[in-house]
This record gives structure tokens, C-alpha cells and sequence, in this order.
């Protein structure tokens, strides 16, 4: 470059800069702009030498990233100054010691949040894509800045991509569409949210974007003047009242017109609410509802309101700190136009999202709240650890995504659920130990099963008692991340509990055949039984799967030979230690649906599932289901695409498989017999009961009864216990 050039780019540069400091939303203080003077004079030496793809000096990159942080984000100047350094350590020989040095401890650990979600990035397969979304997710934890800045960055690397080859585009916009735009509305950042989806659908359909785009463009002119029509009829009722308002028209974004034609299967023309009109008034805190509610009014005054289309975000704002009144009036020409009603703190908070809040220090507690309830919820999710990172980011997504609906506690408090969220999952979100203990629930005074998905303005009672424990069912009944990581949790630790249990079991049984229990022995009954673990073997022991007869068998078999064979396996390795603190099971059955069916399958060749894996099934066209792993290099492809013809599927260990079985019983009719049996079943063995008939006649009873079990062991045990009652005659299996 000539010296005329850098004379000129460093011109830009202080242009930059200077415009920096003047867009930003907050009142910033002497040290404020000390602190961003410092962080800039630092970016500008580390990127001396570095040059975008464009061309054009690195540093504008960073300066742009802070100028979305300053003004359309609002953040404060600890925020500025991180975003000025996001590439810092990444990309020069500064170190984070040295940004801690410089800019002290807060600054460096938002960069070094940054600075981890960069290095993850390795364009490989899609599951190891997967686990660094969790990993960026993590940083939530630590600080929501690092996301927040992460997502200014993203915004302005999709905003300059035009440099970049088509494969590289295709890749960065699928990836904002599948994380980053979510995550930006989760954190309220709506206007953020809704370009990074135009953009990303720019990339990816680029010729579908072009088309809603020029139909857009010329439609504009039409559009304006129906808003005017629209807007001049209420401004005479609105001007009455003597309210201080603007109205705006806002377009609906190419992206949602997209999603909207695609779900309705209707073309550009036919897409009726392609704008919204807001009204945005000026209030003092005090009137800010009532005077919304007088807006209301003069609206439906002049357009005929659908009753059915009311939101209502004053009274009870969403949890990202939303707060709106939406309605939606027949307008001119007989068309439907959705007019949201704001006050301009309202409408701050939905444009600046979290950040907005600090503006109005007697909204910040709630604002707050929503917030940091969030992170808590989240937090709770990202422990669960052991999920399979496709599910995990599969789940997190339809958390950042879902609406909301808002259902009562018996005593009149108002709690937010996700759309789609269970009685069960409500018991959770009241809280852990309630969710536990759930025994039954009751919405609107009515019995209900644990998986009726709740509407909204529902009351919820959950029934507990002491003796309720989750089973792997009612991993098909709940539907949040937090709800099933507490179940899971819940699986796991009684599993341990009786392996505790079987581990002593074990002990006495070998010893009645003149065996004593050591690490040698264990590791034997472990590849005698083909198992994985000694904790897999206790297991076993414990739920009577692994009964008297089968040690007898490992003891005769104990010969030289089979010792040999064994000593020769151990020497080799073949065998995990047994002090492993884990169960691992061994999975030998698949089943399909959320009624665990038995079905016909082929395993598919891309990915070559075995047992244990997390896998989908996928019902072809000529061969039937194949059966794919979750992080299959196909598994996007197909959920996206085929949606419909996708059927969950999971191994399932077949020794605590559930069969269900028919006990017949009769004897002499005492009063309390029923109360007994139900009390053995149910309360001392845990077992559920599917159906139960009982008939009396003339003194004698019959009775019969379905009763879920694991294995015939139990089985017997039940009719074992059931023919000591008082008064029973016979008790067998039909």
C-alpha cells in the first residue's frame, strides 16, 4: 500500500472510532472511555499486520463488532472494550495474562470465553459440530456477555461474508440459522435475531431470497399507503385522547414470509400480514398499562378486533422481558393487520433486549429475574453432561425457540412453561423433589396422565407421595431439558443403589457354593455372563436377573480349562476394571416409538450403528426402517427433510425390559383383601399396576390383575407374597 492509502485507512480507522463513542446507548462516564480508548489503541497494534479476506485492515472487523455491542445491543464499556479485543489472543502474541494485566479480570474472562468458542472451530462431522455448540453453550455459565458479544460477531461476519467462497457461506449461514439466530431471541435480541435469519436464508436459498426480496421491494409503495389509510382513521380517536404516539409500519422479514409460505404451501401474494403496524406511545411508568389499554381501545373503536388473536405481554411479559399488547383488527379492503401497541421503554427492551433494562432501574429486578431464571434452567441442562451432544443441541434448540404458555399453581401464582410441556414437566419446574415424588396430576380440578401437555391459563396440582420414584417411562412423558436431566439423574442413582444391594447379594450366593468373592472371581463372573462392568454384573444380581441357578452354572463350569481361557483374556486386557464408578448396560434390544414397539429393521450402512448407540429410525420408501445413529453424517439431512417420516428408536437393555402379566387369584371375600394385594404390589414391591377385577359371589372372590414386572424372578415373587394373604386360596399366572 502507498503512503497516501495508509494515510487514509487510518483516517477510517479514528472515524470509526470516534463514531463508536458517539452511538453508544449508555452515558458513558471519563474512566468509561479510558478503559475503550485503551482496548482500541490495543486491537489496532495486535492487527497492524492483519487483512480481511476483502481486503480491507482486520481492526474494522473488531470496531464493528463493538459499535453492535455499543448501539444496537446497549452494553456497558466492559463490554465495549471485550469486544474490541475478541481476536486478541487468538489471532496475535498478546496472551490473556497480558489483556488481565491491561484491562483487569472481568475484560479477560469474557475474551477468554470468546477467544475458547473460536478455537473449537474444526470443520469436521457433524457430531464433533454438535459438541462445539455445547461447549460455546457452557460459556453461558460463566458470563451471557461472551454469548451476547458472540452473537454481535457473527452479525458482522454474516454481513461481510460476499468475500468468501460458496461453500464456506453456505456453511457459516447454516450454522447461524441452527444456533446463533435462536440463541439472539432467546436473549431478546429480536432485531438481531430477525436480520441474522434474512441473511442466513440469503446464503442458503440465495435465489428464494432474491425473489420475496424484489416482490418486497415492489409491493413497498403499495404497502406504505395502506399503512397510511390504516393510520389516518385512528390518529383522529388517538389525538382525542391527547396521547403523545408515533406509528410505525414494519415489514415482516424475508425469512418469516419464507417459513410461512413453505407451512401453509402458499405463494408471496397469498402471505396477508407481510407488515405489522406498531404504535409506540410516551408514558411515565405509573399510566404505562392503562394508557396501553386506552390505545386498545380506540384501535377496536375503528377495526373489528379477532378476539382470538389478543396478546397479551403487559400484564405478564414474556421471559426474555418482552412487553407488548398485540391485536389483530380487520383493516381496510377487508384485510387482517396485527398492530402491536409499546411504550417506548417497552419498545427499548424489545429492540436492546437484555440490555435495555439498566435504563429503568425499577424494571431491572424483574428484567432480571426472567433473565437470570433462564441461566439458571440452562444451567441445570448444560450439567447433564453424559447426553449425547446432537440431542443435547437438538434439545437446547427447541428450548431457545419455543413459545410459551403460562398455567396456574393451585394457589394462584403464575408460572411460564415451553409450548408443549407436560403435567410432569410442570412438577419439575415447581421444583426437583416435587417432580421426584409426583404420583399424579390433576389440571382443572381433573385426573390427568403425567404426559397431558398443558395449555395455556391451565391450573396444575401435582399429587406426591413419599413412596413415587421416576421409571424410564417417563422419559417419554416429560419434554424439558431439566425435567429429563432430573429424571435421568434419578435412573442412574437407583441403579447404583441396587447394585449396592446385589454386590452383597452376589457375596452370600457364592459363597453357598464354596466360593469367595474377589476381584479374580468377579472379573470372571463379568465375562462368563458377557457383560461390560462389575457394576453391570451387581446390577443383575440385584433385580434377580442373574438368579441361583446361573451361579450354580459359573460354578460347575469353573473347570481348568475355562480358567485358563479366562486368565488368558485378562492377560490380554479383554476385561474393564471392575471399580469402574459406573453401570453401563448391556443393550441387546431395539425398540421404536414412544410405545417401545418391536419392529422389523435394517441397520444402515453410512453409519453403521451398534448397540448402545443413540439412534433414529427412518421409514424408506422400498426397505423399510433403517436405523440410523443421531450423528450420522445424514441425520440433518434426513430430520429436516423427512421430518414426517422419522420414528424414534432406542436400545433398551432386555433384562429390565417391562412385560406385563395377567395374576389370577381367588379365595374367601374379607373386607381389605383388594386393600392388601394393591399394598404387596404396589407399595412393597413398587411394581405398577395396568388393571385390576375383582368379583364376589356369595362369600368366594375372583380376582384379576395386570401388573408390569422386569423378569419372571419377580413374577414369582409377587405370587409368592399375594398367596400368603389371609383368606386367598390359589394365586397363579394366566
Amino acid at each position: 500500500m502507498t503512503e497516501a492509502a495508509i494515510d487514509e485507512e487510518n483516517k477510517k480507522i479514528a472515524k470509526q472510532y470516534k463514531e463508536l463513542l458517539r452511538i453508544s446507548y449508555r452515558n458513558l462516564s471519563k474512566e468509561d472511555k479510558i478503559l475503550i480508548r485503551q482496548a482500541f489503541d490495543v486491537a489496532v497494534d495486535a492487527h497492524k499486520d492483519q487483512r480481511r479476506k476483502s481486503g480491507e485492515a482486520y481492526i474494522f472487523h473488531p470496531i464493528a463488532v463493538a459499535k453492535i455491542v455499543a448501539s444496537e445491543i446497549g452494553l456497558d464499556a466492559t463490554s465495549i472494550a471485550a469486544a474490541l479485543l475478541h481476536d486478541v489472543v487468538e489471532d496475535t502474541e498478546y496472551t490473556l495474562v497480558d489483556i488481565e494485566q491491561m484491562f483487569g479480570e472481568t475484560v479477560a474472562r469474557i475474551v477468554d470465553g470468546l477467544t475458547k468458542i473460536s478455537s473449537l472451530k474444526k470443520d469436521k462431522d457433524i457430531s464433533l459440530q454438535a459438541e462445539n455448540f455445547r461447549k460455546m453453550l457452557l460459556t453461558l455459565n460463566d458470563d451471557v456477555r461472551v454469548i451476547i458479544i458472540k452473537i454481535a460477531d457473527r452479525l458482522h461476519n454474516m454481513q461481510t461474508m460476499d468475500s468468501m467462497r460458496p461453500d464456506k457461506q453456505v456453511k457459516i449461514a447454516s450454522e447461524t440459522l441452527y444456533i446463533y439466530a435462536p440463541l439472539a431471541h432467546r436473549i431478546g435480541l429480536y432485531n438481531i435475531k430477525t436480520e441474522l435469519e434474512d441473511l442466513g436464508l440469503k446464503y442458503t436459498e440465495p435465489e428464494v431470497y432474491k425473489d420475496i426480496l424484489e416482490k418486497i421491494t415492489e409491493s413497498k409503495e403499495e404497502q406504505d399507503e395502506y399503512i397510511k389509510r390504516f393510520s389516518d382513521r385512528i390518529k383522529e380517536g388517538l389525538d382525542r385522547e391527547g396521547l403523545n404516539y408515533d406509528i410505525k409500519g414494519r415489514p415482516k422479514s424475508i425469512f418469516s414470509i419464507r417459513r410461512k409460505m413453505v407451512k401453509q404451501n402458499i405463494t408471496f401474494d397469498e402471505v396477508y400480514d407481510k407488515f405489522a403496524i406498531r404504535i409506540i406511545y410516551k408514558s411515565d411508568l405509573e399510566n404505562e398499562k392503562f394508557i396501553a389499554w386506552k390505545i386498545y381501545t380506540v384501535v377496536t373503536d375503528y377495526y373489528r378486533p379477532n378476539p382470538i388473536r389478543l396478546r397479551d405481554w403487559i400484564s405478564q411479559p414474556k421471559s426474555t422481558g418482552y412487553e407488548a399488547l398485540h391485536i389483530t383488527v380487520i383493516g381496510p379492503d377487508s384485510k387482517w393487520v396485527e398492530v402491536q401497541i409499546r411504550s417506548e421503554r417497552m419498545h427499548e427492551i424489545a429492540e436492546k433486549g437484555y440490555a435495555a433494562h439498566y435504563k429503568y432501574k425499577n424494571t431491572e429486578e424483574k428484567q432480571d429475574q426472567g433473565l437470570d431464571g433462564w441461566l439458571n434452567r440452562l444451567q441445570e441442562a448444560l450439567e447433564n453432561s453424559e447426553a449425547n451432544a446432537v440431542d443435547f443441541v437438538e434439545e437446547f434448540k427447541l428450548n431457545l425457540y419455543a413459545k410459551e404458555i403460562f398455567v396456574f399453581t393451585p394457589e394462584g401464582d403464575l408460572k411460564s412453561l415451553p409450548k408443549g410441556a407436560t403435567a410432569l414437566d410442570f412438577g419439575f419446574s415447581v421444583h426437583t423433589e416435587v417432580g421426584l415424588k409426583t404420583r399424579g396430576t390433576r389440571v382443572n380440578g381433573k385426573l390427568v396422565p403425567l404426559s397431558h401437555e398443558l395449555k395455556n391459563g391451565d391450573q396444575v396440582e401435582i399429587i406426591t407421595s413419599s413412596k413415587a420414584k421416576p421409571s424410564s417411562n417417563w422419559l417419554d412423558y416429560a419434554t424439558t431439558a431439566r425435567a429429563r436431566s432430573k429424571i435421568k439423574s434419578a435412573l442412574r442413582d437407583e441403579k447404583k443403589q441396587i447394585a449396592e444391594d446385589g454386590k452383597v447379594i452376589l457375596k452370600r450366593k457364592l459363597r453357598s457354593q464354596k466360593i469367595t468373592m474377589s476381584e479374580k472371581v468377579v472379573n470372571e463372573l463379568v465375562l462368563y455372563f458377557k457383560l461390560k462392568t462389575s457394576l453391570d454384573l451387581f446390577y443383575r444380581v440385584g433385580i434377580g436377573t442373574i438368579d441361583n441357578q446361573k451361579i450354580k452354572d459359573f460354578a460347575t463350569t469353573r473347570s481348568n480349562v475355562f480358567m485358563n481361557f479366562i486368565k488368558n483374556r485378562i492377560r490380554r486386557g479383554n476385561i474393564k476394571d471392575v471399580d469402574k464408578e459406573e453401570i453401563t448396560s448391556k443393550f441387546d434390544l431395539l425398540v421404536f416409538g414412544k410405545d417401545s414397539e418391536k419392529l422389523e429393521y435394517k441397520l444402515s450402512n453410512c453409519c453403521n450403528p451398534i448397540p448402545g448407540d443413540d439412534v433414529f429410525g427412518f421409514i424408506t420408501v422400498n426397505e423399510g426402517i433403517k436405523v440410523h445413529k443421531n450423528d450420522c453424517p445424514n441425520a440433518l439431512q434426513l430430520q429436516s427433510n423427512y421430518a414426517y417420516r422419522i420414528i424414534p428408536a432406542k436400545w433398551i437393555d432386555s433384562s429390565q425390559e417391562e412385560f406385563k402379566a395377567v395374576i389370577k387369584l381367588n379365595g374367601i371375600d374379607n373386607i381389605g383383601v383388594v386393600n392388601e394385594v394393591t399394598q404387596i404390589i404396589s407399595n412393597n414391591m413398587h411394581l405398577a399396576i395396568y388393571n385390576m377385577q375383582f368379583d364376589t359371589n356369595d362369600g368366594v372372590f375372583t380376582g384379576k390383575i395386570t401388573v408390569g414386572v422386569k423378569n419372571k424372578n419377580t413374577l414369582k415373587t409377587v405370587i409368592k407374597n399375594l398367596a400368603k394373604i389371609n383368606g386367598i386360596d390359589k394365586v397363579f399366572r394366566e
